[in-house]
């Protein structure tokens, strides 16, 4: 049975916890053996990005330890899995935490990565009826390589109709800080997203992260658009039509 360590990033945890369950649902209906360690916390990301490199090293080394027990690590979000994968091994050099980091590196994985490319898996056998756009949240393109591996698992799900959008690897506008820092351009870049998803006359925008989920999804609430943006988990996790 294929262990699995079950990460549950901050967005998730206190914005869209069903995701997390719905990632659960999955990976047990896989016949993986899922734990959750209640005492982890956030990876440091927003600390790092914010410029706030000490603060985010403490917390970094309590990630380590709190994942330091055997089996994979799985979180539904590319954003933190790249963070993790690509700049502990810089912010906790030197440090005790040093070795702990890069084998943690090398057993943590996206959620759709670890379907695809661990348990390799790309039918679930799951249905969900509506036309669909995907959206490559930076984290999972650009920190993870994730590209097909989400397409594919998509082009599996029965009543799914799969179109692509011209600006499908454009950045949401979202990047954390970036978003309160520079308002317009971030909502600029919302607008050219989603109207982009509008044009391919999909009703939902799939994608691999909250955090662009909730960015988008509240430049659609306030212009009040004919677009639902939801994770992918919450689509592999289900037996028949979302309403909306």
């Amino acid at each position: 049975m294929t262990k699995v360590q079950l990460f549950i990033p901050c967005f998730v945890d206190q914005l869209y916890p069903e995701t997390g369950m719905n990632m659960v649902k999955v990976l047990e209906k896989l016949g993986c053996e899922v734990c959750y360690n209640t005492n982890q916390t956030c990876c440091g990301q927003p600390a790092f990005n914010a410029g706030y490199w000490e603060e985010a090293k403490s917390v970094a080394k309590k990630f380590v330890n709190d994942f330091d027990g055997e089996g994979y690590v799985v979180g539904p979000s590319g954003s933190c899995t790249g963070f993790v994968r690509n700049h502990y091994n810089k912010l906790l050099n030197n440090s005790s935490e040093h070795n702990s980091s890069q084998q943690l590196a090398g057993k943590m994985f996206e959620f759709t990565e670890f379907l695809t490319d661990v348990l390799k898996v790309d039918d679930l056998g799951v249905t969900f009826k509506g036309k669909a756009t995907y959206h490559d949240a930076c984290g999972a393109l650009r920190e993870c390589g994730i590209k097909e591996g989400p397409r594919k698992l998509l082009n599996h799900v029965k009543g799914l109709e799969l179109v692509e959008m011209k600006e499908c690897e454009t950045c949401c506008g979202f990047g954390g800080t970036f978003a309160v820092k520079h308002e317009a351009i971030s909502n600029g870049m919302a607008q050219t997203k989603v109207q982009s998803a509008i044009d391919t006359g999909a009703d939902y925008m799939i994608t691999t992260d909250v955090s662009c989920m909730m960015h988008m999804q509240g430049y659609i609430d306030h212009h009040q658009l004919p677009m639902r943006t939801i994770h992918i988990a919450d689509i592999l996790a289900n037996e028949q039509e979302i309403e909306s």
